[in-house]
C-alpha cells in the first residue's frame, strides 16, 4: 500500500513538460495572471481558457488604464490611471503584449 508521502515525492521527481511557449500559459490555467495589453492596458485576473492567438477568458479581472492628460493650466503632462472590475472578460489575443504570473503591487 503507497502512502501519500510517495505519491508526493513521484509528482515531484516528474518534470513539468513544457515544450512550445504555449505551454507556460497552460501551467497557468485556473490561475491568476498579469496580462499588458496595447494602449497602456494591463489586466489581472484568473485564467480560464486560451487558444493559440492569445484569446483569453479572464475572471475576476482588475482592468488598470494608464492615459496621458495635459494640466491645462499648467500645460504639464498627468498620468491619470483607471481602475474597474469585471466578473468575465473575453480578450482579444492580437491586443496582448506579455502574459505573466501577477506582479506585486
Amino acid at each position: 500500500m503507497e502512502n501519500n508521502k510517495d505519491r508526493e515525492e513521484e509528482e515531484v521527481d516528474q518534470p513539468v513538460l513544457v515544450e512550445e511557449p504555449l505551454d507556460l500559459i497552460r501551467l497557468s490555467l485556473d490561475e491568476k495572471i498579469y496580462v499588458k495589453m496595447k494602449r497602456n492596458r494591463e489586466l489581472r485576473g484568473v485564467l480560464h481558457a486560451f487558444d493559440s492567438h492569445l484569446n483569453m477568458i479572464l475572471g475576476n479581472v482588475e482592468e488598470t488604464v494608464t492615459t496621458l492628460e495635459i494640466d491645462e493650466e499648467t500645460y504639464e503632462e498627468v498620468y491619470k490611471t483607471t481602475k474597474r472590475t469585471i466578473p468575465m472578460l473575453f480578450i482579444r489575443g492580437d491586443g496582448v503584449i506579455l502574459v505573466s504570473p501577477p506582479q506585486k503591487e
